[in-house]
């Protein structure tokens, strides 16, 4: 269960003594199941829309049907999903500043270890001077290089669709209003957590 994981790792991230090394390695994990998350609902979307689809070629009584369907389809675990695109955002935001210092902490080395980088890419990044989180992980989607081979994902990583949806954000607002990314707190402070109940899922703070 997706719920019970990302309980048992920002538990971990909790605890006091926790490294950067840690955070990050927890951040990676938290981050690639909320996108599973996603990915999850979207195929729902997507399967309510197909037979929508299927139901307006089958005649022109079938119409209505099929536009009641297609608004299922757009409304099908809407709220949930945007929570997940608002966690996302936040991870991707405290990656894309680094304010935690990541990449000074750890290094080039380890950071590139932890990112699963590639050697070839790795010398890469090292003649470019792409030390930075955002340059390894937003910019040239490095993030899994020693074992990419087209998996499906729409972005290279996990991490790179958590920095482009932070990116995005950033360039889309104005500086004072830009709130502080959270993650932090999340992690070390209170768990954020999938509850599903009667009413349907969503992401809580704790």
């Amino acid at each position: 269960m997706i719920a019970d994981t990302l309980r048992t790792l920002e538990r971990i991230g909790s605890k006091p003594g926790t490294t950067r090394r840690d955070l990050l390695t927890i951040t990676r994990r938290i981050v690639r199941h909320l996108c599973d998350l996603r990915s999850a609902i979207r195929s729902e979307r997507q399967a309510l829309s197909r037979q929508a689809n299927k139901l307006r070629q089958s005649g022109p009584f079938s119409q209505r049907r099929a536009d009641a369907l297609e608004q299922l389809a757009n409304d099908h675990r809407a709220d949930e999903l945007e929570n997940v695109l608002d966690v996302l955002e936040d991870y991707g935001r405290v990656l894309v500043l680094d304010r935690e210092g990541y990449a000074k902490a750890l290094g080039f080395e380890m950071l590139a270890d932890l990112l699963n980088i590639n050697r070839v890419d790795r010398e890469r990044a090292r003649r470019a001077g792409w030390f930075r989180l955002v340059d390894l992980v937003a910019i040239e989607g490095l993030e899994n290089s020693a074992e990419q081979c087209g998996d499906g994902w729409e972005f290279h990583s996990p991490l790179q669709l958590a920095c482009v949806l932070a990116l995005w954000v950033m360039r889309t607002c104005l500086p004072d209003q830009l709130p502080e990314p959270r993650t932090v707190d999340r992690v070390r402070k209170g768990p954020v957590l999938i509850v599903h109940d009667a009413s349907g899922s969503r992401l809580v703070e704790r």
